[in-house]
């Protein structure tokens, strides 16, 4: 047990490093220096044998790992609009997503939840009317895989409280070739989560993204503010994270999901380290009678078994290089 807590302590005086390095940083904008330090905060915190309890840091490490999860959400933010803004450049942008330094990863995480939907939820929820994705950004790749691949007949609504994002979004759609009608199914609105009420009791599935609600209080407040508006019975899936990806992303409880409402039907996570989100499926307004499946061992999770590593130091520049490349 001493062992497991030194190599934790050491963790975690290494994340305290990088995230000393990070703060210095001029700019979060994808750049040599930024892209091998998110690299290497990625390389340390996403592998299953990072085992650190996040809950149990002290104040000094706790609001290190606050900031640091704020700088992760603002330094994606600001890779998916650089990347949505050089995809827009060509001819048929939604051809090319595969240029984003981090598609694969969105593809087996969609593949994930869409599973664990399908496999712990009622058939109908599986195939969907009508979805809201909350948090979508600028680069709504999740949505468009949702909306393209797992639900094709499904109207996705994505919302960002960022009138820039969605307008970058909107204008990848516009630009792109409308292959199954996806773009005809999908639209973008800018709100924030809070101010929406009656307009959440229309969707059958709900999927809140991860940077929705960065800091815990927020994080709880949005989840309750969900479960006070959703329809009974509607789907909600939780973007999450365990152990020391507790640095990367914010950290959803289940124990929050029930207070928000809602009957906790899995928890998902992964168990390799090139996919750092935790999945949570939750449906509105049943009481739990039955424990949730937490990290099943079913077939749904045989989309984790394609091991890759993890992204290069130049993997963000590299895959600008080339969208521009093929811009010109």
């Amino acid at each position: 047990m001493g062992g497991e807590n030194k190599e934790a302590a050491a963790l975690v005086k290494k994340i305290a490093g990088l995230h000393a390095a990070i703060s210095k940083l001029p700019s979060l904008s994808p750049s040599p220096e930024a892209d091998a330090l998110f690299t290497a905060l990625v390389a340390a915190c996403a592998p299953p044998s990072a085992a650190v309890d996040v809950a149990t840091l002290g104040p000094r490490a706790r609001r290190m790992r606050a900031d640091l999860v704020r700088l992760c959400a603002d330094a994606e933010a600001r890779l998916e609009a650089r990347c949505s803004d050089a995809l827009a450049a060509l001819d048929a942008p939604l051809d090319h997503l595969r240029l984003f330094p981090y598609h694969d990863n969105y593809v087996r995480l969609g593949e994930l939840e869409h599973a664990l939907l399908s496999r712990h939820a009622p058939d109908h929820l599986a195939v969907p009317a009508r979805v809201a994705f909350l948090g979508s950004g600028s680069l709504p790749l999740s949505a468009l895989l949702l909306a393209a691949r797992h639900m094709p007949d499904a109207a996705v609504d994505c919302f960002d409280r960022c009138g820039a994002a969605n307008e970058r979004a909107r204008r990848l759609l516009l630009r792109g070739n409308d292959a199954g009608n996806v773009a005809a199914r999908m639209s973008f609105r800018t709100a924030d989560v809070e101010g929406l009420t009656h307009e959440l009791a229309a969707y059958d599935v709900v999927f809140l993204a991860a940077p929705v609600g960065v800091a815990p209080e927020e994080k709880a407040r949005v989840i309750a503010h969900l479960g006070r508006h959703m329809a009974a019975g509607a789907a909600l899936v939780v973007r999450s994270a365990h152990g020391a990806r507790g640095f990367l992303c914010p950290v959803v409880e289940p124990a929050e999901v029930r207070r928000g409402g809602f009957q906790v039907l899995a928890v998902h996570h992964p168990e390799n380290a090139e996919m750092v989100y935790s999945v949570i499926v939750a449906r509105k307004g049943y009481l739990e009678l039955v424990p949730p499946v937490v990290s099943p061992p079913c077939s749904c999770c045989e989309v984790e078994k394609a091991r890759r590593s993890v992204p290069s130091t130049s993997c963000h520049l590299d895959a600008m290089d080339e969208i521009r490349r093929r811009a010109w």
